[in-house]
C-alpha cells in the first residue's frame, strides 16, 4: 500500500521525536489515535519504519573526525567488500557509487590513529586497489531524516 499525505505527516512527528505517545501524534495531527497506532503498525510490517533510535552529536562522544573515503575495487568484488566494510565498527555510511570510485564510505574517529588504521585497514583488503579520503572540516548539516 502506498504512503499517503496523512502517513507522511506521522513519519514527520515521530522523525521529529520518535518517544511520542501514539496519543501525542493522534492530538498533534487531529486524527484518532487509533489511526496512528494502525498506520505506524502498517509501515513497520511493510519496513517504511525500520527502528526507533535517538541522534546523538559524536563529537561530544569524543568522535571529533568525520571522513569521506572513495574506495575503487577490482575483479567483480564490490558488494562483498561494501559488507565487510559495513560491518566495521566506526562506519556510518556505504554507498554503492557512479563514477570513477566504486564507492563512498563514511566513518567518524576519535583521533588519528584510529583513521590511521581504519585507512590500513581498508588498503589491507583483498580487491581494494585504491581509496581516496578526505577529512571533513566542519560539518554544517549531517541529518539523514526527510521532512
Amino acid at each position: 500500500m502506498p504512503v499517503d499525505e496523512l502517513d507522511r505527516k506521522i513519519l514527520s512527528v515521530l522523525l521529529a521525536d520518535s518517544r511520542l505517545s501514539y496519543r501525542e501524534v493522534a492530538r498533534r495531527l487531529r486524527v484518532a489515535t487509533g489511526t496512528v497506532v494502525k498506520r505506524v503498525k502498517r509501515m513497520e510490517e511493510e519496513g517504511v519504519i525500520r527502528n526507533y533510535s535517538v541522534t546523538v552529536d559524536h563529537e561530544k562522544l569524543g568522535y571529533d573526525l568525520t571522513v569521506v573515503t572513495e574506495i575503487t575495487v577490482s575483479k567483480g568484488r564490490l558488494l562483498e567488500m561494501e559488507k565487510e566494510i559495513a560491518r566495521m565498527p566506526l562506519t556510518c555510511a556505504v554507498y554503492d557509487v557512479t563514477g570513477m570510485t566504486d564507492a563512498i564510505i563514511i566513518a567518524k574517529f576519535r583521533g588519528r590513529k584510529e583513521l590511521s588504521k581504519f585507512t590500513k585497514n581498508l588498503l589491507s583488503m583483498p580487491f581494494v586497489e585504491h581509496t581516496n579520503t578526505r577529512v571533513v572540516l566542519t560539518t554544517v548539516k549531517e541529518d539523514f531524516r526527510l521532512h
